[in-house]
């Protein structure tokens, strides 16, 4: 795919890497509000993000039209329980996982960026859109941490 999408994806992790490690594991723990994530469980949400792109991206490279099943956030953040996890740790997972993405997303030869994939039962959309709508979403959350 082209290289401009793989340079966002390297600021935003060079950028967002240097901002998370100047939050203390206290801060990370916090919540805005009952009822809402703390910025442990928002960058547990985005590493699994990462894990379930990581099966589209790869996937969706191996046949015209592939389906996944619906992702259940709320589930997932609770079963590994993101919140006892150290900050730290997640820090370096959500890092090596986005790097391994970069290399993924720059390896994705532009004839397969048009195979489509099929979420959750919706209309099939094309990779090229799922790496953008990746992108878009890593964002969103990292404004919220940061």
């Amino acid at each position: 795919m082209t290289g401009e999408r793989v340079r966002h994806l390297e600021q935003i992790l060079a950028d967002a890497l240097q901002r998370l490690k100047q939050i203390s594991e206290a801060q990370s723990e916090e919540r805005s509000a009952s009822g809402k994530w703390s910025r442990k469980e928002i960058l547990g949400h985005l590493i699994d993000s990462a894990s379930n792109n990581h099966q589209r991206f790869v996937r969706t490279q191996f046949a015209n039209q592939v389906s996944f099943p619906p992702y259940a956030q709320t589930q997932w953040v609770e079963t590994q329980g993101y919140q006892s996890e150290s900050w730290e740790n997640l820090i370096h997972l959500w890092a090596t996982f986005n790097r391994h993405l970069i290399h993924l997303v720059s390896q994705i030869p532009e004839d397969k960026a048009d195979n489509r994939c099929v979420l959750d039962g919706g209309e099939p959309v094309p990779l090229r859109f799922l790496v953008e709508d990746y992108i878009r979403h890593l964002e969103h959350h990292l404004a919220q941490i940061i």
